[in-house]
């Protein structure tokens, strides 16, 4: 799964905010009566459900997307960045202008690299929209998980993935009696970064030239 693309869609929606017209303080993604009940079966079934997409996602990748001839573009356009940034770090003005005449072809290199990525997307979008906006806040909590930290490490309040001490004293807040709790989009995003490492290894999908 290319997590650029995660980091992009996430950027471009409301995570906590109630943009759906329910009652003041509620999150837009979790339910008050979810179909999924208790925190460690909800922890493995958010889990269950971002290492399923995660399969989706790198069935379909491998499907439409020629991974010989994907690595075999990285290798290239990534061997001749490599010696450009030696040669100007070197000061080799010979060597920077031979490298510059392959430079219109490397980038043609880029065009067709992104263009290869960008097909599997095109169908996983649609999918993971409906999943992550109208499937899973119906079967879950707002908070289905706990941290013995908090992770609240990015200064805002757009991307908290826990609740805070504050939030944990609000009465009616989602949060109420749960410090620490992780939100559900939060536990998603978290269980999906980390196996999709493995199934990208698994499924030989992964951007991994080694």
């Amino acid at each position: 799964m290319d997590f650029n693309f995660i980091l992009l869609f996430l950027d471009s929606i409301h995570l906590q905010f109630d943009i759906f017209g329910g009652e003041e303080g509620r999150q837009a993604l979790g339910s008050d009566d979810p179909i999924i009940k208790g925190i460690i079966l909800s922890m493995f079934a958010v889990s269950g459900f971002g290492i399923v997409l995660n399969l989706f996602n790198a069935g379909v990748r491998k499907k439409m997307v020629d991974q010989t001839k994907l690595k075999r573009i990285m290798k290239e356009t990534r061997g001749w960045q490599k010696e450009r940034m030696a040669a100007m770090r070197a000061k080799d003005q010979a060597k920077i202008n031979e490298l510059s005449k392959k430079s219109s072809y490397m980038n043609k290199m880029s065009m067709e690299m992104m263009q290869m990525n960008m097909r599997p997307m095109m169908i996983t979008f649609v999918p993971l929209i409906l999943i992550f906006y109208l499937v899973l806040p119906q079967l879950f909590s707002y908070t289905v998980a706990l941290s013995p930290i908090p992770l609240n490490v990015i200064p805002g309040d757009f991307f908290q993935l826990t609740c805070t001490a504050a939030q944990a004293m609000e009465e009616g807040h989602v949060c109420f009696g749960h410090e620490n709790a992780l939100y559900l989009w939060a536990w998603y995003f978290l269980s999906s970064i980390a196996f999709s490492g493995i199934i990208m290894k698994l499924t030989k999908t992964s951007m991994d030239l080694s």
